[in-house]
């Protein structure tokens, strides 16, 4: 089993920055690569980043990527989303989830852990 639990989210104005963290427990978490998704109200739950076991393989949305970083700390066994020039519609609940290697980065299904997420408010 593993667990996952998000902090950092708050409220900052637009141009703010954010850095999300994401906790990991479980003695199998360091097999899992892991992913960051939001979900804004009446929206689906959206893709951001993936970041492999090693830190070594990344992957983001086009939408987000020349704003936001992903980034691991396997000694801690936390990943982070460093979030910049945020934006308004960057408002979403933010989750972080662990999924096996083998599959897809950016397929929800792909994920078997998340977190119970955090919210980020960007105000104008």
């Amino acid at each position: 089993q593993v667990q996952l639990v998000e902090s950092g989210g708050g409220l900052v104005q637009a141009g703010g920055s954010l850095r999300l963290s994401c906790a990991a427990s479980g003695r199998t978490y360091s097999n899992y690569n892991t992913g960051w998704f939001r979900q804004a109200p009446g929206k689906e739950r959206e893709f951001l980043a993936s970041i492999s076991a090693s830190g070594g393989i990344t992957d983001y949305a086009d939408s987000i990527k020349a704003r936001f970083t992903i980034s691991r700390d396997n000694a801690k066994n936390t990943v982070y989303l460093q979030m910049n020039s945020l934006k308004p519609e960057d408002t979403a609940v933010y989750y972080c989830a662990a999924r096996p290697p083998w599959t897809t980065s950016r397929t929800l299904s792909s994920y078997n852990y998340w977190g119970q997420g955090t919210q980020v408010t960007v105000s104008s």
